[in-house]
């Protein structure tokens, strides 16, 4: 479908289509009635936390993501218009859900004995396995649609499922940088002997000589090892911590200044990866590894206007670690706006800059 066929269906559909009225809407992410062949921007939600090492949950992210957008109002001065573009969420895999649990309970026997001299270092090799299949499907879910020219946000999940999209963009663009919001650095070397881990993601990410320049904001929680690995590669790795950022607002800077001094950083290209708990956890209260301090939700999207503003390039996207309470669905709801926002910034990003 070429782009004059998808606009031409986008236009059919949206002729019995509503936007002010959210019961109305049909099933489709943020109600919206188009299907993934003639969106603009698809989403690719993977239900994955084989690796989470402090709570479970990141994988019913998808679904409360999903369930929590039908009542977003589709308006926004970001681009009022960007819905119209086309943004559709792939199925939810039924298959990914069940492999997902049985390996999960797999690695939760796995941990009960790391450090220990019984531990199961095959059962840890089984994982290390499967989780590799999980980004070879991300890798080839994620080119099969950059092929036709779409924009990609991947949804989590926990922050491991994003690797095989790094991939599948480190073979279409030759150099690009990541905006990563976080309160972890996700450095680590094969985290609890797992090298998948959700906590080693950007550790592996690394090895992607395309990716020119790391940024990561908000981090307020890492180790001794991830802060040398910093060091080692200063000239690949900006930091900016939650503490510097807020000690230079205390000391007479503002919030601007800050994303001034972020933006700087990025080069041309930028692809935002970002874990729901880079917010304040009062934002993400079930999110899997919680950390006091992080941002406003108003905060983020003045850096993302500002990102825009700067004329630089959105490429990619991910959200992950949205993981919902047993009560409630307000870690679901914050995600849903979460996502719209970043869905909107990588379409006005391609469509009117």
């Amino acid at each position: 479908m070429n782009e004059k066929q998808k606009q031409k269906v986008r236009e059919e559909k949206m002729k019995n289509f509503n936007p002010n009225e959210n019961g109305l809407r049909n099933k489709g992410i943020f109600g919206l009635p188009f299907e993934v062949e003639e969106s603009e921007l698809v989403l690719l939600p993977v239900p994955w936390e084989v690796t989470v090492s402090y709570s479970v949950g990141a994988g019913d992210g998808p679904k409360a993501i999903l369930d929590a957008s039908l009542q977003i109002d589709l308006y926004d001065s970001l681009y009022p218009k960007g819905w119209q573009d086309g943004i559709a969420m792939e199925f939810i895999s039924e298959d990914l859900i069940m492999k997902n649990k049985i390996l999960r309970t797999k690695t939760e026997e796995y941990l009960k004995k790391y450090g220990e001299d019984n531990i199961d270092k095959e059962l840890g090799k089984e994982i290390d396995k499967e989780c590799g299949l999980l980004n070879d499907f991300v890798e080839e879910k994620t080119t099969e649609f950059l092929n036709q020219n779409k924009i990609v946000g991947v949804v989590g999940g926990d922050h491991s499922v994003i690797l095989g999209y790094l991939k599948a963009l480190s073979k279409k663009h030759n150099s690009f940088g990541i905006l990563q919001i976080d309160a972890h650095m996700d450095l680590r070397k094969a985290y609890e002997g797992l090298e998948y881990s959700h906590a080693s993601i950007f550790y592996n990410v690394f090895k992607l000589s395309n990716i020119k320049k790391l940024v990561q904001v908000g981090i307020r929680d890492f180790c001794e090892e991830e802060n040398n690995f910093v060091k080692e590669n200063e000239n690949r790795i900006k930091i900016f911590t939650d503490y510097e950022i807020k000690k230079n607002m205390f000391l007479g800077s503002t919030w601007e200044k800050e994303c001034d001094k972020i933006i700087a950083e990025l080069p041309e290209n930028v692809y935002i990866s970002f874990d729901i708990d880079g917010l304040d956890p009062s934002l993400c209260p079930n999110t899997g590894t919680p950390v006091p301090g992080g941002f406003k939700l108003e905060e983020i999207i003045f850096l993302f206007e500002k990102i825009l503003a700067s004329g630089k390039k959105i490429i990619g996207f991910d959200l992950c670690e949205v993981a919902p309470g047993k009560e409630g669905e307000w870690d679901g709801n914050v995600g849903a706006r979460v996502l719209y926002k970043l869905c909107l910034l990588a379409l006005k990003s391609k469509f009117s800059q």
